[in-house]
Parts: C-alpha cells; sequence; structure tokens
C-alpha cells in the first residue's frame, strides 16, 4: 500500500474512533448539562477556538507545505516556526482575555474562557509539531495522539459528571488533559526524529515566514469567523438556550468534517508534490471528490431521514428544538466535504490568496445571513445561513480551478453523481420504512440501498475499489524518502 494510502488509512481510522468517543462524550454532558449550561460550556470552546487562530498566524500551513519540499531542512523550519509561535501564544492570550468583554459576556462566562486558554495553549503546540510529522508522511503518531487525547478527556470528563462537585469549570479543566497529552506526545515523536534542538525556537529571518504565513492566517480568521459567528449571534439575539440547542445540530453535522480533513492531512503534501504536473493533478482532484463522495453521501442523507430519532434517541425529549436546524444543516455537508480538495489544491500550488479571498467572501456571506435569518426565523436561520454560504465558497472554487485544471460538468457529474442519487434514494426508502418498522432496522435496509445503487450507477465499480485503496497515488510518487523511525 502506498504511503499516502497508509497514512490516510492511519489517520482516517483513528479520527473515526476519536469521533465515537466525542460522540458519546457530547451526549452524555448534553443530557447531564441541560440546554442551558449546554449552550455555555458550547460557547466557551467557541470563543477559545476562534482565538486559537492568532495562536498560530498561518505558520503551520506553509511549515507542512516546506517540510513536505525539503526534509533536509526540517529542523530549521521548525525552529523558525516556534520562534513565530511563542509570540502568536501571547497574542492570543491578550486577546481571549479581551474577547468576552467585548461581546458583553457576564463574569462567570469569562472565568471559563481563561480556565479554557490552557487548551489553546496545547493544542496550537500540538498543531505544529504534528504538522512537522505530516510534512514527512508520518501520520500514524497523529492517528494515536488524537484518539488517546480525546479518550483522557472523555474518561476525565465522566468521573467529573458523575461526582458530586460536577461544574463546566471542572468539564473545562477534563478538556484540558487531552490537549496536554497530544502537544507532550507529538513533541517527543518530533525531538526523536529531528532532536532536541529542533523545538528550541529561532527569531532569524522569521519574516519570510509571516509573509508567507499571511494568507494562510487569514483564512483561518475567515473560518473561524463563519464558523462560530451563528453561535455568538444566537447568544445575543435569543440566549445561551438557543445556543445549546443549536450545538447538538452543529456537533452532528461538522463532527463529520473529520473524514475530508483526515484525507487532505495526507493529500495536501502529495499535491504539493504534483503541482506542476497538471495532467496527475487532475487525476488527484477527481478521485479526491469521489472518495469524499462516497464518504459524504451515505451521511448526509441517512442523518436527513433519521433526524428526529437520533436527536430524541441520543440527547432526549429536551432537545426537540434541535430536529429542525439538523435536518437543514447536515446537506451543508455536501459543499463542505467538495470543496476540500479545491482548498487543498489552491494552497498546494501556491495560490492561498486566491483561497484566502474566497474565504473572505465566504464570511461575509455568512455574516450578513445570521445578521438577518437568525432575528427573522430563529435558530434554523442559523442553518440556513451555513448552506447559502458554503454553496457560495464552493461555487467560488470551482470557478478558481479553472487556472490550474480544467475539469467539466460532465467529468465531475460522472465522478460522484451517482453516490448522491443512491443516498437520496436510501433516504426516501428509510423515511418510507421508518412508519413501518423500528427506526433502527431501516439501518441496514438503506446501506444495502445504497450500495446496491452506487453499483447500478456505476458510481462503485471493482475498479474503483482497487483505485481507492491505492488513493490516487501513482508508483512514479512512492520514491519520496521515508522518514527515520
Amino acid at each position: 500500500m502506498s504511503t499516502l494510502a497508509k497514512n490516510t488509512a492511519f489517520l482516517t481510522g483513528a479520527s473515526i474512533l476519536q469521533k465515537v468517543v466525542a460522540f458519546v462524550y457530547f451526549a452524555v454532558l448534553a443530557r447531564f448539562l441541560g440546554v442551558e449550561d449546554t449552550g455555555v460550556y458550547f460557547l466557551t470552546l467557541a470563543v477559545i477556538t476562534s482565538v486559537a487562530v492568532f495562536a498560530d498566524l498561518g505558520v503551520t500551513s506553509v511549515l507542512i507545505r516546506d517540510v513536505a519540499a525539503n526534509r533536509s531542512e526540517a529542523r530549521s523550519i521548525l525552529q523558525k516556526t516556534l520562534g513565530v509561535k511563542w509570540f502568536a501564544i501571547l497574542l492570543a492570550i491578550a486577546i481571549a482575555a479581551a474577547f468576552p468583554t467585548v461581546l458583553g459576556f457576564d463574569s462567570s462566562n469569562i472565568v471559563l474562557i481563561w480556565l479554557a486558554i490552557p487548551i489553546m495553549i496545547a493544542d496550537s503546540l500540538s498543531l505544529t509539531f504534528y504538522g512537522v510529522l505530516r510534512g514527512i508522511e508520518e501520520l500514524r503518531y497523529e492517528s494515536l495522539g488524537i484518539f488517546v487525547g480525546q479518550s483522557l478527556s472523555s474518561i476525565v470528563g465522566i468521573v467529573v459528571i458523575f461526582s458530586p462537585m460536577k461544574s463546566i469549570a471542572l468539564l473545562i479543566l477534563a478538556l484540558a488533559t487531552g490537549s496536554i497529552w497530544n502537544a507532550i506526545f507529538s513533541g517527543i515523536q518530533v525531538v526523536r526524529r529531528l532532536g532536541l534542538q529542533s523545538i528550541v525556537p529561532s527569531s532569524k529571518n522569521v519574516r519570510p515566514v509571516l509573509i508567507t504565513a499571511f494568507p494562510f492566517f487569514l483564512a483561518a480568521v475567515f473560518v473561524k469567523i463563519y464558523s462560530y459567528v451563528d453561535s455568538f449571534t444566537l447568544k445575543t439575539v435569543i440566549g445561551d438556550a438557543a445556543v445549546g440547542l443549536y450545538s447538538v445540530a452543529y456537533k452532528l453535522t461538522y463532527a463529520f468534517q473529520f473524514l475530508p480533513l483526515a484525507f487532505i492531512g495526507a493529500l495536501y503534501p502529495r499535491m504539493s508534490s504534483l503541482a506542476n504536473n497538471p495532467v496527475d493533478l487532475k487525476k488527484t482532484f477527481l478521485d479526491a471528490e469521489w472518495y469524499l463522495a462516497l464518504l459524504m453521501a451515505p451521511i448526509v442523507f441517512g442523518i436527513a431521514a433519521l433526524a428526529p430519532e437520533i436527536v430524541h434517541t441520543v440527547y432526549g425529549s429536551d432537545y426537540a428544538g434541535s430536529i429542525t436546524p439538523l435536518l437543514i444543516l447536515i446537506f451543508v455537508l455536501i459543499p463542505i466535504f467538495f470543496d476540500f480538495p479545491i482548498g487543498a489544491l489552491l494552497n498546494a500550488t501556491g495560490r492561498q490568496m486566491t483561497k484566502t479571498k474566497i474565504m473572505g467572501v465566504t464570511m461575509i456571506i455568512n455574516f450578513a445571513a445570521n445578521m438577518i435569518l437568525i432575528p427573522w426565523i430563529g435558530i434554523p436561520g442559523a442553518s440556513v445561513a451555513s448552506i447559502v454560504s458554503f454553496l457560495a465558497m464552493f461555487g467560488m472554487g470551482v470557478w478558481a480551478l479553472r487556472g490550474k485544471i480544467h475539469v467539466t460538468i460532465g467529468e465531475w457529474a460522472r465522478t460522484v453523481g451517482g453516490f448522491i442519487v443512491a443516498g437520496f434514494a436510501m433516504m426516501i426508502v428509510v423515511l418510507v420504512l421508518k412508519s413501518m418498522m423500528p427506526w433502527i432496522a431501516t439501518v441496514p435496509i438503506g446501506a444495502v440501498v445504497f450500495i446496491g445503487l452506487s453499483i447500478a450507477t456505476k458510481a462503485l465499480t471493482k475498479a474503483h475499489w482497487i483505485h481507492a485503496k491505492t488513493l490516487i497515488l501513482r508508483k512514479t510518487y512512492g520514491a519520496i524518502p521515508a522518514s527515520n523511525s
């Protein structure tokens, strides 16, 4: 199996396990905290995650690309990156201190955000250390780290939930255990490969790093704004309970982003190596779209068919108000999944500023849509705003691809169309059958329908399956030397 295939398998497998643990943990947490406290918990993490972009300034994306292109310089690249990082982390702490005051949060919210700052610091460091490992295509350590980290946080969190001292503050500290583990574990793996000197920050000649990283940083800022402006607007317009209800739809939907993220984590360095080979780059792009369509279609149409049952069974009747937002929001995964390879291709070929501009326009659309729709139709307005903005982002990305590869509508439709048809048919079958039998029994039937129609439409063939196993990597690209491990 190719390096890309193994890396994707490692990261995807670990991400699945991590998300299963996270899903169960959040469900338990939501049931025990209640709607309003769940909103407070979610909002605290939304603030700290938004501010975390300033603790990186986009330098990790540059690090991954530079290490992938020149492994012999990995040590000096990391030292320069850390030289920027320590300043960036101090900047992020200052912003985290001011952010809740600007938004008008009360004193209890501010205390929780301060407690979450160690999470931001640890995550920023592990992001960079894992970035080095991604650059040298050693993703199995990140795979282990994210699973163990989530497990630690969940175990400590469950202990807190069932203890007499249960509080949101202790749950925040429980989450920090996993982040600190990842920072230490990833740092050890880097030191093993590059030596202890590699983690000594260097401030020499970091200006070019900052200049190159700026488009990535700006794009990350845009992402954070359009990712969490809905939650901040719901808090301001309606209150914490609205954030709690929306958080269920949000968590269920965006949890599945780990699938394209895991794939792109392995694909991005590979696309960087194909930047000057448009024929193979196009082949890689279309195969990536095929792979993500295969993953996305059953998730989107399956959850759309069973949203009421999932919410009532997992979270309880108190969260019935989450059903409509979930029914709408789950369809945002269609443009999100298909856009990941577009973003990876643009960034890998040095067109990060184009991607940044797209992110900026998307942010503006999302912000405006939330400002209009949430006061008008309430919580579902946040879901509609997400779909509108991400559809716009995907459309702009497709337009931008013309500068590097030429993909026709027909080529794209032949690549992913069969899975969309199969997923829609599966949804209809499940919707009809769940009124006649227990809803859980419709799941395997829906799976059979999806697979059968995928084969019937030739979206899934034996040749496709073989191609998916090698994950679009041609033999000639296996010559990149492996790291010493």
